[in-house]
């Protein structure tokens, strides 16, 4: 069993460097298998944002027949813990337990938090359902069982993922800390991906019991996969690390001090302001307004992922030779506006093709995006602050994401009660690209006033 384990790792590896993005980060102190094993952490959070964001909220939403605002809300529930990303990246960079690591615990904690929302939320979907004796039970029990299962799965990401970037950071050299924190992403792609196409194939026949035997299973996963994730990454020190004098206030006055810190932090919030406004509102659309099936709308995540894993794909080509990265992060949000044009025409043409492509262009936007903003975020941090410049992008984006979210969904549910519900989510669709726009006009004067030549 040991020898398939390790001529699977091997085959896997050899793969890597020929079809993997940033796959050249691996050096001789972070070989690829060991940072391929890191990486899956990132497949497990990958695994939770599809589930929560993608198969939950049309299951919600369709079959449950709970209001898109509410369900959008307890998707955004987590935002209450997002703004904490900064913080605990700051105390992971000057943290030391007593077995010696900085990073492990809070990984851990991350996983277990995350684990015990995805046990919970079985129980308060069965309620929501009404099967069984469940139905005895009144419906704000449920609401508040899907609440609190979704903030404890959204704070187990948040620390999971900001400190693993910030551990694949410290175990890869400085030169190829971007190219690494690029394979994370691309791994959070891959892990999308594949769950979304798992998930679609095991809720092709749709039941309320075979939902929960899958929200089970990923449980189990997460915790599998960020047990393998994290065993004998880290290197235990007794050497107490020194705390910045003045603890994080002053961190984080050094870090905004930056050039263009606050403007660049704002930039990132209004592009994923845009491209998250929709993110619970995909799959009802494609449910309720084009008449797809639970399988085939959960697929449309993956097409979202595919279509993200390739804009990384071409960034990483592109900024590798050089190119500016806010440039291409503007590029991003510029292709943003005819994939959310051509969502709102198949409303009109009844057209699944062009929906389907929409969908995969934005996520190829927002892939754009998201490297782009990332890569400047590594090049532009402070010494010895990976951690903090890792967990401010993330509070940010995630912050966003979370107003986006809730917001798209209230205001969905308003426009529909007053028209009809084409018009509530083509309406919502309609702010996303005025808020592109915004993001490009924000993001212009970060852009090098002469573009680096980029050599052939």
């Amino acid at each position: 069993m040991k020898q398939i384990s390790q001529q699977l790792i091997s085959a896997w590896a050899s793969l890597g460097p020929r079809f993997l993005p940033f796959a050249d980060a691996a050096t001789p102190e972070l070989p690829l298998p060991r940072l391929l094993r890191l990486s899956l952490f990132q497949v497990s959070v990958g695994m939770a944002l599809v589930l929560l964001i993608g198969t939950l909220n049309r299951v919600m939403i369709v079959e449950l027949k709970v209001p898109a605002s509410l369900v959008s809300i307890m998707i955004a529930l987590p935002l209450v813990f997002a703004p904490l990303r900064a913080l605990i990246g700051f105390r992971s960079d000057t943290h030391r337990s007593a077995l010696g690591w900085r990073r492990v615990p809070y990984i851990w904690m991350g996983t277990l938090i995350q684990f015990g929302g995805l046990a919970i939320m079985p129980f308060a979907l069965l309620v929501l359902s009404g099967g069984g004796q469940a139905s005895q039970a009144p419906a704000w029990f449920g609401w508040l069982g899907a609440g609190i299962a979704f903030l404890l799965v959204g704070a187990g990401m948040h620390t999971t993922q900001t400190i693993g970037l910030a551990l694949a950071c410290d175990l890869a050299p400085v030169e190829s800390q971007p190219k690494v924190v690029g394979l994370m992403y691309v791994m959070l792609l891959v892990g999308m991906i594949g769950s979304a196409l798992a998930f679609g194939a095991l809720l092709a026949d749709f039941s309320p019991a075979r939902l929960i035997q899958v929200i089970q299973g990923s449980a189990l996963t997460t915790m599998v996969l960020n047990v393998i994730a994290l065993w004998k990454q880290e290197s235990r020190s007794r050497t107490p690390r020194a705390v910045p004098q003045g603890g994080f206030r002053q961190a984080w006055e050094l870090f905004t001090r930056g050039d263009d810190a606050v403007r660049r932090l704002v930039a990132v919030g209004l592009g994923t302001m845009a491209f998250s406004m929709e993110d619970v509102l995909l799959e009802p659309f494609g449910g309720e307004i084009l008449g797809l099936s639970v399988g085939s709308t959960t697929a449309l995540t993956a097409s979202l992922a595919i279509g993200g894993l390739l804009g990384f794909t071409l960034a990483s080509q592109v900024l590798s030779r050089g190119a500016d990265p806010f440039r291409m992060a503007s590029a991003g949000a510029l292709l943003g506006i005819p994939a959310f044009f051509a969502v709102i025409f198949s409303a009109s043409v009844q057209s699944q093709w062009l929906f389907g492509g929409g969908v995969m262009l934005i996520g190829f936007g927002a892939g754009l995006f998201g490297h782009g903003t990332l890569t400047a975020t590594m090049n532009l941090a402070p010494k010895n602050q990976s951690g903090l410049a890792l967990g401010a992008w993330g509070a940010v984006q995630a912050t966003g994401a979370g107003v986006a979210i809730a917001v798209g969904g209230v205001i969905r549910d308003i426009v529909a009660a007053h028209t009809t519900s084409t018009t509530g989510y083509v309406t919502v669709y309609t702010i996303e690209i005025v808020l592109m726009v915004a993001t490009i006009v924000a993001m212009a004067p970060l852009i090098r006033r002469h573009p680096v030549q980029v050599p052939v």
